[in-house]
């Protein structure tokens, strides 16, 4: 399938550079599959929408501080230095991406905080962006790893034209973060409040979790002329005992809250790997696309997301996983969106598929 196929014109105004003054205020597109009906509502309207015993799947990750700011030896010069993950504790060694790139190689020594007390060596290039560090600490690991946090910001993402605050600390990041390691927040989950999650446990519907740590890579558009061709990253997940039992159970409707949860629930249910059932954790690089099987997912709760995404791809995948037509459906729904102002990406409002 072509690439152009999930490409559009999104007006610049769209891109949402700070969330709904209320989390539950946002608005709220809903999509019922088999008429290709459209409704317009608000996302606090969300508990109308099902029955009595479905299953709501979210994931649980927090986002840590992983944008850091500091200095080249010698020059002074400012480089952005981006956490991606962490590959040895002992060693305090991590991939990053860097920006400026070109000012960075291997050998030179970076230095963050008024009272540099954090140092960072370049140890290998990565990608044209990535570089290991060695991070130069004096003192314990804990203590580290709060110096990161001291000196680290909201990793909002690069569209969100202006400067971090204070507000996105608790507005980037969902009301059930528990399990730090994501780079990214698991944005449909941001619309949620405690209001909200305790009428539906009220209501009789069971909520479950799951955690995969969301990295870069989810947001990074497909740039190969035909979608089967992209190479998806891999991310780690855990899922608890409880949600594994519950995903194989076929008499429940099962709500997915955001496509990381879906790359998750689908890596689970169609392996044929006995060691990954009897283990919480795993790692999937799953790159759902038209024509795609769903084996756990009823309904779903998502953002609008961007042209050409990988989420894009599975939206298109999930509105009509066994007919060409689900194409033409993701269009005629983003051009309504559009229409209607709906508001795009991290900060934007919410469509419900069911």
């Amino acid at each position: 399938m072509k690439l152009s196929e999930f490409q559009f014109e999104l007006p610049k105004a769209l891109l949402a550079q700070r969330p709904a003054p209320d989390r539950d205020e946002s608005r709220l597109m809903v999509l019922h599959r088999k008429e290709e009906k459209i409704e317009h509502c608000t996302f606090k309207d969300v508990i109308n929408y099902f029955d009595e015993g479905d299953v709501m799947v979210l994931n649980n990750t927090k986002v840590f501080p992983a944008r850091l700011f500091g200095n080249k030896e010698k020059t002074g010069a400012r480089i952005e230095v981006f956490l991606l993950r962490e590959l040895n504790e002992e060693q305090r060694l991590w991939d990053v991406l860097v920006d400026p790139a070109r000012k960075i190689r291997i050998g030179n020594k970076l230095y963050f905080g008024d009272d540099e007390s954090l140092v960072a060596e370049v140890i290998d290039n990565t990608t044209s962006r990535g570089r290991t560090l060695r991070f130069l600490f004096d003192g314990s690991y804990a203590e580290f790893r709060t110096k990161l946090k001291e000196l680290g910001q909201t990793p909002l993402p690069k569209y969100i034209k202006r400067e971090t605050d204070e507000a996105d600390k608790e507005r980037y990041q969902t009301i059930y973060a528990k399990h730090e390691g994501a780079v990214a927040a698991p944005t449909a989950g941001l619309h949620f409040t405690p209001e909200t999650l305790n009428t539906l446990k009220k209501d009789g519907h069971s909520i479950y979790d799951l955690t995969l740590s969301v990295g870069l890579g989810t947001f990074r558009p497909v740039e190969t002329k035909r979608i089967e061709d992209h190479a998806m990253h891999a991310e780690k997940y855990v899922l608890p005992p409880a949600t594994k039992s519950v995903l194989r159970d076929p008499s429940r409707k099962k709500l997915a809250i955001g496509t990381t949860c879906v790359r998750a629930i689908e890596h689970y249910l169609q392996t044929d790997d006995l060691e990954l059932f009897k283990s919480t954790e795993a790692e999937s690089n799953l790159f759902i696309c038209p024509p795609y099987h769903f084996r756990g997912i009823n309904h779903l709760l998502t953002n609008f997301h961007l042209p050409g995404s990988t989420l894009m791809c599975l939206v298109g995948s999930f509105l009509n996983p066994d007919k060409s037509n689900g194409i033409s459906l993701l269009k005629k729904i983003y051009h309504e969106a559009i229409r209607e102002n709906y508001r795009f990406f991290s900060f934007g409002d919410a469509m419900l598929i069911i």
